[in-house]
């Protein structure tokens, strides 16, 4: 047996930030990439020419067929995600999908009865990778700890900041696409990972106010308020029509201890001395690539290690987003509904 048949089988599906999946297979030195697949010919061919490795896929169904690939790593456009997703589980390859892991919760039931019938045997995660970052980490372990005391706040704002993409770009193509699933999904996935809680009510509201002459047909701005049993009340915002750069920002208020984020770098403050300067938190509030969260995947293939807890948060953030949507639509309170 060579040693290219002792390594796990990887295709990965689109080459915008596909590419960094692939490169992030092969780092691991655990994956021999079998496959690449993207719509443009040209940039799948040129993409092997630079790594050395692996062939481009004519179909997507080609890389399906594969009996030596287990796993399908997707960052095609979000609209397409479901049903690769879905197809990928049919087929019996471990999946490893850029966010959003599908748009809706009919796409969301079909996909987790998917996996569910493999009970446990296929790994499925999606890439949220700000997971990944040093300060969210330490900040995980902070709250953990019990420093913050109780939380009763979480307010976080994804600054999208490029207006052209939205504007120009495959998304204005998209049927009802969502700026929260398209951005806020990454803060809505903190709120609840760094938290431990699940919300059960949201409100919404949006506006398409810097989008409003262009061919964009959907809020590019809005605005979810998360009502949490324990009290805990969280506010995130999607805003991709902003003159700002390409950030996030937080803040996470505890009866101890406040978290900040923003443009001035991230900090702590622990006392209401009036006087009292915050500590400044050195730890990156960015992964190193948008690759970091594929190494832990592989070994969970490699190992068999069980995800099903992981894979249920996300689904429950996709629950969350379908939830703010409806909100978004119905100008009302709704109930999410988690699947």
């Amino acid at each position: 047996m060579s040693k290219s048949q002792d390594k796990i089988g990887v295709a990965v599906v689109g080459l915008g930030v596909g590419a960094q999946h692939a490169l992030g297979y092969l780092a691991t030195g655990e994956c021999n990439l079998r496959w690449v697949y993207d719509l443009d010919t040209r940039k799948s061919e040129e993409f092997i020419r630079q790594v050395g490795t692996g062939a481009v896929a004519n179909s997507f169904a080609q890389i399906l067929d594969d009996s030596d690939l287990q796993v399908v790593s997707i960052a095609s456009f979000d609209d397409a995600h479901y049903e690769q997703v879905l197809a990928a589980l049919n087929a019996e390859k471990h999946v490893f999908v850029e966010k959003p892991l599908c748009r809706s919760l009919d796409e969301l039931r079909l996909i987790k009865e998917a996996w569910a019938r493999r009970q446990g045997r296929l790994k499925l995660s999606s890439n949220l990778v700000l997971r990944a970052a040093p300060l969210y980490r330490w900040l995980k372990e902070r709250i953990s700890a019990g420093s913050f005391g109780d939380l009763y706040a979480f307010d976080g704002d994804y600054l999208y900041g490029r207006l052209p993409k939205i504007t120009g770009g495959w998304r204005k193509d998209v049927e009802n696409y969502s700026v929260m699933e398209g951005g806020g999904v990454h803060l809505i996935d903190l709120m609840l990972w760094l938290t431990g809680e699940r919300p059960s009510f949201v409100w919404a509201t949006g506006n398409r106010i810097c989008t409003r002459d262009t061919g964009f047909r959907y809020d590019d701005y809005a605005a979810a308020t998360l009502e949490f049993p324990s009290g805990l009340v969280g506010r995130v915002t999607a805003n991709f029509g902003c003159v700002h750069p390409h950030h996030h920002s937080m803040r996470i208020f505890g009866t101890q201890e406040t978290f900040v984020y923003d443009d001035a770098g991230p900090r702590l403050h622990n006392s209401r001395d009036p006087d009292a300067t915050p500590s400044a938190i050195a730890h990156s509030p960015l992964p190193k690539s948008k690759a970091d969260l594929i190494a832990q995947f592989v070994s969970a293939v490699a190992q068999d290690q069980n995800l099903n807890a992981q894979t249920q948060e996300a689904f429950d953030v996709i629950s969350i987003c379908a939830a703010c949507d409806r909100a978004l639509r119905s100008k009302s309170r709704e109930e999410i509904q988690y699947l």
